[in-house]
């Protein structure tokens, strides 16, 4: 099993930017050749997809964040990065990371997950 730990979130303003990580402890086979995903959960509402990326670095958004987020892995550092701009309140959520059961992002399925950072943005 992979432990993932998240760091970047934190308190900003309508329109700020902010980069998330997300570390994952293991084997680099563990994390390298898996898929990997941000979701996000605000308060009262159902955890949602953010973004994916395959272990051949292709990438999937959510449409409300296309052009404005950037998922991105460093497989030498176990690390899948969220460049999130241009950030809204409707987004204060936790952001969490996940590790797929594959290397692929269409239909993937997630197993691993982080405890989640609070991004929070005010309006």
């Amino acid at each position: 099993q992979v432990q993932l730990v998240e760091s970047g979130g934190g308190l900003v303003q309508a329109g700020d930017s902010l980069r998330l990580s997300c570390v994952a402890s293991g084997s680099v086979s563990s994390f390298t050749y898996r898929a990997m995903g941000w979701f996000r959960q605000a308060p009262g509402k159902e955890r949602e997809f953010v973004a994916a990326i395959s272990w051949d670095q292709s990438t999937s958004y959510a449409d409300s964040v296309k052009g404005r987020f950037a998922i991105s892995r460093d497989n030498t550092k176990n690390t899948v990065y969220l460049q999130m701009n241009s950030l809204t309140s409707e987004e204060t959520a936790v952001y969490y990371c996940a590790r797929g059961t594959g290397p692929i992002i269409h239909g993937a399925h997630y197993e691993d997950w982080g405890q989640g950072t609070q991004v929070t943005v005010s309006s």
